[in-house]
């Protein structure tokens, strides 16, 4: 079974799109698709089969004061405007497409941390509501969010304890999979400010997050390690792609969001044997 493993990174996965678009340009959709954050959110447009849509929408919408601002703290504890991007525009400006998204056959996975345990969930994308709850909930990082609610518990952002879910393909039975970075080679992550400030904020509401939090570098680095060292050992099997140079996870500039499109699409047109292999 064939799969498609995506990073997230807010406004990086613009790179991703390009590769899901020279993906269905291609006409080659994954039995088997897990995300996180930004990843699975653009990812669903993928499994719809919505060429074009992601960039549609950080083109037109990335410097909308409605999609990202401070003031929209103030009508819902986030940074992204939560209504208006799982909302009005799937609702109605830059439409969703549902019919093909319920018709795909294979499995897709949102991955989100879960506040009370600390741990990661990998909820089924075949239960998506129509507000995209679990998709908020998987880009829900703290103190940019608040924690988004399913069910009875509350979840916060996948990537805090599982930034790039391969193991849990492997262990679902993906066994050839196409993994997309959203950061280049040689980069590391390291303990940040905000992580810390996060961390100590929380601790009293949410205390087993502190730990995911102070320690998602180094998480993340050993991923990066076990995605390059699948990479060496099983190549025909593993397909890695990533940028070649840094992105801004907060890119502003339309112009540059839509070259890292262009960077992600070209990439995946240069390299469409390795990635149509993982097909036979």
């Amino acid at each position: 079974m064939p799969g498609l493993i995506l990073e997230g990174g807010t406004f990086r996965p613009i790179f991703s799109c390009g590769v899901m678009d020279a993906l269905l340009d291609n006409e080659l959709m994954f039995d088997y698709v897990i995300g996180v954050s930004a990843g699975i959110a653009d990812g669903v447009s993928y499994i719809s089969k919505q060429r074009g849509r992601n960039l549609d929408i950080v083109v037109n919408y990335r410097n909308d004061s409605r999609y990202m601002s401070m003031a929209n703290f103030a009508k819902c504890k986030s940074l992204f405007g939560l209504d208006f991007v799982y909302g009005e525009i799937p609702d109605r400006l830059i439409p969703f497409d549902w019919k093909t998204f319920r018709e795909y056959s294979g499995r897709a996975y949102a991955v989100v941390t879960n506040a009370k345990t600390g741990k990661a969930e990998y909820l089924d994308t075949r239960y998506m509501d129509n507000k995209f709850t679990m998709l908020r909930a998987s880009c829900a990082l703290p103190l940019l969010f608040p924690a988004i609610p399913i069910g009875a518990s509350e979840y916060f952002d996948g990537g805090l304890c599982d930034s790039i879910p391969i193991r849990r393909a492997l262990a679902d039975g993906s066994q050839r999979n196409l993994i997309v970075l959203t950061r280049p080679a040689g980069y590391l992550k390291t303990l940040t400010r905000s992580n810390k400030i996060a961390a100590a904020r929380i601790k009293k509401k949410y205390p087993a997050l502190v730990e995911p939090l102070l320690n998602r570098h180094l998480m993340y680095n050993e991923q990066v390690q076990f995605c390059e060292k699948l990479v060496q050992e099983d190549p025909d099997n593993t397909v890695l792609i990533r940028p070649d140079v840094s992105y801004d996870s907060f890119e502003k500039n339309v112009d540059t969001l839509k070259k890292m499109w262009q960077d992600g699409y070209d990439m995946a047109q240069a390299r469409m044997g390795e990635i149509r292999a993982l097909f036979l």
